[in-house]
């Protein structure tokens, strides 16, 4: 009898481990099954994003007198950098109209303790379009253009705030060194390649206020006073003017 109890027992055991590692082997299936599935729709939803963004007439339009602008002389190349601008400025278009700054509660900046105005709320809303959009737009400029030319369409959607804002510094800053030059100037370039996903001139303007104030903020770092400087140069600038008027 305890022969038997035993042999019986082995087979109960065996039997359970069969079972074990059938249930593991399926877990294990479900599992990837789960994961191809996942990838799957990842792959879709991109896909489907792709085919179905269609630009808008005036986002080509803007887009070709844009690209004609580099006179490239390269009817492929002038194709190709069209739909990647358009594209560009209807997903940034679309995004916009469709998360007003009312998706955003009503807080405090937590920079200054100030409630969040209606183009902060703006901003945020807008800062969570998905990182592909912007990822499409430089990977299509930089297929078909130098980075001196990318730089300049990046201005077509800033309106040269890059230059613009420069000579205000030069203006400012009295004997600006190249090195302060050279980083204002990288500044002021990772102000305008983030503003470009951003609808409207309030939104670009504000972006590129972030950077300046890394800008005047190197400077104090670095030896200069802004605050004197800027108070120097407003008042050289009212003296020039009352002379004007007494001539």
């Amino acid at each position: 009898m305890r022969i038997s109890y035993i042999t019986f027992s082995k087979r109960n055991n065996n039997c359970f481990e069969k079972s074990k590692e059938k249930i593991k082997i399926n877990f294990m299936k479900t599992q990837k099954m789960k994961v191809w599935v996942l990838v799957g729709f990842m792959l879709l939803g991109t896909f489907v994003r792709a085919q179905t963004t269609q630009p808008a007439d005036e986002d080509v339009k803007k887009a070709k007198e844009w690209i004609s602008a580099l006179t490239l002389n390269d009817n492929g190349k002038e194709s190709r950098l069209v739909q990647v601008v358009a594209t560009h400025l209807t997903e940034v278009k679309n995004w916009h109209n469709s998360h007003p700054f009312s998706i955003v509660p009503a807080g405090i900046n937590p920079l200054d303790g100030k409630p969040l105005s209606d183009l902060h709320r703006q901003i945020i809303a807008d800062s969570a379009m998905p990182s592909t959009v912007h990822q499409d737009l430089m990977s299509g400029l930089r297929k078909d253009l130098s980075e001196e030319q990318v730089a300049l369409v990046l201005d077509k959607y800033t309106i040269g705030k890059v230059a613009f804002t420069m000579k205000g510094y030069q203006a400012i800053v009295p004997e600006m060194t190249a090195a302060e030059t050279a980083e204002i100037q990288k500044l002021l370039e990772k102000a305008r390649e983030q503003a470009v996903d951003y609808k409207s001139m309030k939104e670009i303007s504000a972006i590129f206020e972030i950077y300046k104030t890394q800008a005047e903020q190197y400077l104090n770092n670095n030896g200069r006073n802004w605050r004197q400087m800027y108070n120097d140069y407003t008042k050289k600038i009212k003296a020039e003017k009352a002379t004007k008027k007494k001539e």
